[in-house]
């Protein structure tokens, strides 16, 4: 891929993924700030407003270098994470769970979302490359998110997920290994174990499962 399709691909990305961030983030302050804790709410992190949600490494720099210098064989970044007070939630350990699942929640919408709208560009005679790529990145990016997001170990989604459900001993124990969470992370990402045993057999479920909701909309096809 020379420069110029870097670039282009780059721009075809972009607005997807700061909807993906800024709805993912948003949603998990939301959520906590219906069920007690308005931390997120008084930092102005429930907002649509990407700037409050980026990460000028995590979110701009680190992607943008990765993605330059690999061809965009590889690509990581991450936003800012929302504060939320578990202790202040109504439920803590219970509702701890649905702020997690909130923001993976919110990109399986906007896949959903982008589908239905590449649905209509096509229905609609629209064949300039640029906005029908665009709604393919959008489903792409949101179906990565919502996927990785899931991966079963704090800080990810996925691990506070399990932190929600697990009975409290065993959950105070897998809670212990957050603040190297990251690292593991990492080194699975980088070693291809996410990849291969996590992120594309739910990705492929995940695109099955919208392919057939969005299946009512085939007939726009021409």
């Amino acid at each position: 891929m020379n420069i110029s399709e870097l670039i282009q691909t780059v721009l075809i990305y972009a607005l997807p993924v700061i909807f993906a961030i800024t709805l993912h983030e948003a949603a998990h302050g939301f959520v906590a700030q219906r069920l007690g804790d308005s931390t997120a709410a008084m930092l102005g992190r429930v907002t649509l407003n990407p700037l409050p949600h980026i990460d000028p490494i995590g979110t701009i720099l680190m992607p943008l270098l990765l993605y330059f210098s690999t061809g965009g064989a590889f690509l990581f970044g991450y936003a800012k994470p929302v504060p939320v007070r578990f202790d202040r939630l109504h439920h803590p350990k219970r509702d701890m769970v649905w702020v997690a699942l909130a923001g993976p929640a919110s990109n399986l919408l906007q896949a959903l979302l982008w589908g239905v709208l590449l649905y209509v560009l096509v229905g609609s005679g629209v064949t300039e490359r640029f906005f029908l790529e665009m709604c393919k990145a959008g489903m792409l990016t949101n179906v990565v998110m919502f996927a990785f997001n899931l991966f079963p170990l704090p800080p990810l989604d996925g691990g506070r997920i399990v932190v929600g459900l697990l009975p409290m001993r065993q959950a105070l124990m897998f809670s212990r290994m957050e603040p190297w969470g990251f690292f593991i992370v990492m080194a699975l990402v980088i070693t291809g174990v996410v990849s291969s045993l996590w992120m594309q057999p739910l990705m492929g479920v995940t695109f099955d499962l919208i392919k057939m909701v969005l299946s009512p909309l085939s007939f726009l096809v021409p």
